[in-house]
């Protein structure tokens, strides 16, 4: 006899459904003519409770494609929401096929949601089709498993189930393949949750939501002032979750505020990208013609997503406290871009002062534009180069070509030696013994596998083509173990 599905007799919370009608719809999940399972999350199961062991490939496919009933609370929630998309304000948002499937209790006694996307149609899908194709759902685990090894705060993908239905779209090659993702993250409430209820004039309940964020996700904040400080966490979080894609070559691409967590993760990944050569101009999707949301403008662009937020805050929060946390983005946001980077490039933040952190900063940037080499390869020969003999003479610092296919320029040349004498300068300020742990550093943050989009479309084309699943597995493996734990 088969043991009962443990995914449906978890403990789940109706955190979200209590707080009403007023910000969610009961729908129902769509039925799909086949169910595939394509990659399930193991490494979450623990977080969840569960042995990956005593879990079935048919549990993942009950619960999360033929979404089974679990035992109470059962009601599968489109959640409402508006935003601003590149600008402008949209108030015909919401869950357009995807629903919040359940809360839980992590093994570190938060709650996280478990949110679907491809699951069908919802009142708002907008003609849509409620389906997430195939190459969609491959493209988040991706991106979520390798933000996730570089230590940037992140949802993650729990399921990927192959649906078996032909989809029509406009940006891939079609008809094309179906599926149902289920999303493991800390909240799916956005800025354009408060953003709706502000547009319908309701103040009682962007309060009673912002009492419900501050309970469940920031339950340290207590005291009158509560709200203000929660903004200026959420301020600081949100700057530093920029600085770690900016440090590790991210572009997010879609950054509305209805993409923005209200808890300061990333998630929702559309045509993200990992820039090839530092470019701040560089733009990952194809429809952002004007560059909104380039590499190089997303710090200025989640600054900005902040203060609309302040719009249906502003009759719980005094507007002065707010614009003045604001004013703190640019700091957090720097300081944690230095830390990251300084890792990236092998030191303790604490080891060097401001002024020689942000030189050498300065000058890797410089040398990473005018050399026009790999953003990430320039890190990755840092890991496996770096040795002893670098603290001897500042020649030996990289002195294999970074790539040997380029032409630097004179400017090229002048920046290389200027970086290599600084880097050299700082080596022979530290003890001899620090090189053992900056050798550590540049293997724990450097990864030896970026996901750059033709590392992608090679995975795709052998699953498109002969339905080869395993450079995917490969590639996730990879990813996992791309940094030194």
């Amino acid at each position: 006899m088969r043991s009962p599905n443990p995914f449906l007799t978890l403990p789940y919370e109706p955190a979200f459904e209590q707080l009403g009608e007023d910000y969610a719809d009961i729908v129902a999940a769509a039925e799909f003519p086949q169910y595939l399972l394509r990659f399930r999350n193991d490494k979450l199961l623990p977080q969840m409770g569960l042995d990956p062991v005593a879990v079935s490939d048919e549990d993942f496919l009950e619960a999360f494609g033929k979404f089974s009933d679990r035992q109470p609370p059962r009601n599968l929630l489109a959640m409402r929401y508006h935003g601003y998309q590149f600008g402008d304000y949209n108030p015909r948002l919401g869950d357009g096929r995807g629903f919040l499937y359940g809360q839980l209790r992590g093994r570190d006694g938060e709650l996280y949601d478990l949110g679907t996307k491809g699951s069908g149609t919802t009142p708002y899908s907008r003609g849509g089709d409620g389906r997430l194709t195939l190459k969609g759902g491959v493209r988040e685990v991706l991106a979520a498993e390798a933000l996730h090894t570089l230590g940037v705060r992140t949802s993650r993908c729990l399921s990927l189930i192959e649906t078996g239905e032909p989809l029509w779209r406009g940006d891939e090659p079609s008809p094309t393949r179906s599926s149902v993702m289920v999303r493991f993250s800390r909240s799916h409430i956005r800025f354009g949750t408060f953003e709706r209820l502000h547009f319908l004039g309701r103040k009682d309940l962007t309060q009673t939501l912002l009492d419900h964020v501050i309970a469940y996700y920031y339950p340290h904040l207590q005291g009158d002032d509560r709200y203000a400080q929660f903004y200026a966490e959420l301020v600081q979080r949100v700057a530093e979750l920029t600085a770690q894609w900016m440090s590790v070559g991210f572009c997010h691409a879609v950054l509305n505020t209805d993409n923005m967590a209200i808890t300061g993760e990333s998630f929702d990944y559309g045509p993200y990208a990992f820039i090839t050569q530092y470019d701040p101009k560089f733009t990952a999707a194809y429809f952002d013609h004007y560059g909104r949301y380039c590499y190089g403008n997303q710090p200025s662009a989640c600054a900005w997503n902040l203060q609309m937020l302040q719009v249906p805050l502003k009759g719980l929060i005094d507007p002065f406290e707010m614009e003045a946390a604001l004013t703190q983005f640019e700091a957090h946001y720097l300081a944690a871009y230095r830390q990251r980077m300084l890792y990236r490039l092998g030191f303790e933040p604490d080891q060097l002062s401001d002024e020689v952190s942000d030189r050498l900063l300065r000058l890797t940037l410089q040398l990473l534009w005018e050399s026009k080499v790999s953003y990430h390869d320039f890190f990755a020969t840092l890991r496996q180069q770096f040795s002893p003999p670098w603290r001897q003479s500042a020649q030996n610092i990289l002195s294999e070509a970074l790539d040997p296919t380029l032409e630097p320029s004179d400017a090229a040349i002048n920046i290389f030696e200027q970086w290599r004498s600084f880097y050299h300068q700082i080596l022979l300020s530290l003890p001899e013994t620090d090189l053992e742990a900056i050798a550590l550093h540049l293997a724990q943050h450097n990864p030896t596998t970026v996901l750059i989009r033709p590392e992608i479309e090679a995975v795709w084309e052998a699953i498109a083509i002969e339905n080869n699943w395993q450079p995917f597995y490969e590639l996730i493996n990879r990813l996992r173990t791309a940094v030194a734990p």
